[in-house]
């Protein structure tokens, strides 16, 4: 593999790439540029804007809020289930010795 990531674009992100070209007269290449994208990826954001003005229905609709909310904390809560993970497979972290151990309930994780 080269090493390269792919970028994640959001629905209001390509909405205003396309509009630079559609309704404020950039060409396709100064509009690419100028959002720091690639020159094929702005001419398919701006067909399917056309397409979906023309009354063609999106092939994926933009996420709603709620959609890209649910999206953040899923990923939020992979990242937090991972360090939990990692912590608990941490070789310094030690339960402690019988004889170290506070009585009752102070000090123990659940």
């Amino acid at each position: 593999m080269t090493g390269r990531n792919r970028r994640n674009f959001s629905a209001e992100f390509r909405l205003e790439a396309a509009q630079l070209v559609l309704d404020q007269h950039y060409t396709v290449a100064a509009a690419a540029t100028a959002m720091n994208v690639g020159k094929s990826t702005m001419d398919k954001w701006v067909r399917q804007l056309k397409e979906e003005r023309g009354g063609k229905s999106p092939i994926a609709s933009p996420m709603t809020a709620e959609q890209i909310e649910i999206r953040e904390l899923k990923k939020r809560l992979q990242r937090v289930e991972m360090e939990r993970d990692r912590l608990k497979n941490c070789p310094w972290v030690k339960p402690r010795p019988e004889s170290q151990k506070l009585p009752g309930k102070v000090g123990r994780l659940i």
